[in-house]
């Protein structure tokens, strides 16, 4: 079995890929640099890439950042110790980014041969975010059944989330239990010139809670 693996360095993919892994997938590895402010984390991408290991890890350049319309791809400052139980879409959403990374990453699983799309989306961490939520993804399921000569002759793409309604604590716990290194990954927003988190976005501050709640000491730290 192949998967398309979308992976961007961060402690959630690298997770979802070892997942994956263990289920009996190869993975090929995709990383899109969309202009990012926090482009550390392709660098991240690599040494997980490395790490699961990957068939083959392929960069992208689609810059988004052209576009703008989020804190995440330099409009606007990275927000910084916002409550974590804030209800509202945050400025580091990036408009249809999931769906431009998962067409992206569909054509590329025709071309592989890959029947599934692994993706590290979370409903219960990133509730905010329109793009990461279970109804989603099953439409984009129909999107690619519809859209591609593989659909068409039955051979149905799956979008794989195995992290949809796990907990960052679980995640961290299942990661572990796989022998996940999550001192090769990069989770912060705006880390600085030497890749350091700064620990006090979104993210950052996730990342904290879970480890803290998995009892477990963070690596990259």
């Amino acid at each position: 079995m192949k998967a398309v693996l979308l992976l961007s360095g961060g402690l959630d993919s690298y997770t979802a890929g070892a997942m994956a892994k263990a289920d009996g997938y190869e993975l090929y590895a995709l990383t899109i640099r969309y202009g990012q402010v926090h482009v550390r984390e392709v660098e991240a991408a690599r040494r997980v890439a490395a790490a699961l290991p990957a068939v083959r890890h392929l960069e992208l350049d689609v810059p988004l950042s052209k576009i703008g319309g989020s804190a995440l791809v330099g409009d606007g400052e990275i927000p910084k110790d916002r409550l974590l139980t804030a209800s509202d879409i945050p400025s580091t959403y990036v408009p249809a980014r999931n769906t431009v990374f998962l067409s992206l990453a569909m054509a590329w699983a025709e071309v592989v041969g890959a029947g599934a799309v692994v993706i590290g989306v979370n409903a219960l961490d990133y509730s905010g975010y329109p793009d990461c939520r279970p109804e989603y993804l099953r439409a984009f399921e129909q999107v690619a059944a519809l859209a591609t000569r593989a659909g068409v002759e039955g051979q149905a793409l799956k979008i794989l989330a195995p992290l949809l309604q796990l907990s960052k604590a679980d995640i961290i716990r299942r990661g572990l239990a796989l022998g996940v290194d999550y001192g090769l990954t990069l989770s912060c927003y705006d880390p600085d010139a030497a890749g350091r988190p700064c620990g006090h976005c979104d993210s950052c501050r996730l990342r904290a809670q879970g480890f803290e709640q998995a009892g477990a000491m963070d690596p990259a730290l």
